[in-house]
C-alpha cells in the first residue's frame, strides 16, 4: 500500500481559495487513480474529485465542478485540489485516496480505494 499526508485546511472566509496537497510514500503516485473525498459531521464520506493514473482523465462532484481542480506532479509524488470559490457547505475534513486497480476507471465510491490519509479540515466560515 502506499502511504498518503494530506495538508493545506484551514480556516478560509467565503469565496475564498485553498490548496490541499496529498504527498504519497511508498510507491509513486502515477501507479494509482487518486481521489478526493469529504466528511462533514455526521454524514457519509462523499467523493469530490478524481483523477486517472494516466493523469489525462478528471472526474468532478457536480457541486465542485468548475470550482475545484485535482491535478498531480509526479516529480514530487503529490496530488493536490485547489478549491476556489469556497463556500460554508464546502466545510468538512478532506481526505486523499489512492486506487490501484486502475484497470477498473476512475470511481466515486469510498470502498473502492485501499490507501487513505488521515485527513484535513477545510473550515469556510466568516
Amino acid at each position: 500500500q502506499v502511504q498518503l499526508v494530506e495538508s493545506g485546511g484551514g480556516l478560509v472566509p467565503p469565496g475564498g481559495s485553498l490548496r490541499l496537497s496529498c504527498v504519497t510514500s511508498g510507491r509513486t503516485v502515477s501507479n494509482y487513480n487518486m481521489a478526493w473525498f469529504r466528511q462533514a459531521p455526521g454524514k457519509e464520506r462523499d467523493f469530490v474529485a478524481a483523477l486517472s493514473a494516466s493523469g489525462r482523465t478528471t472526474n468532478y462532484e457536480d457541486s465542485v465542478k468548475g470550482r475545484f481542480t485535482i491535478s498531480r506532479d509526479n516529480a514530487k509524488n503529490t496530488v493536490y485540489l485547489q478549491m476556489n470559490s469556497l463556500k460554508p457547505e464546502d466545510t468538512a475534513v478532506y481526505y486523499c485516496a489512492a486506487d490501484s486497480t486502475t484497470f477498473r476507471g476512475l470511481r466515486t465510491v469510498a470502498r473502492a480505494y485501499e490507501s487513505w490519509g488521515q485527513g484535513t479540515q477545510v473550515t469556510v466560515s466568516s
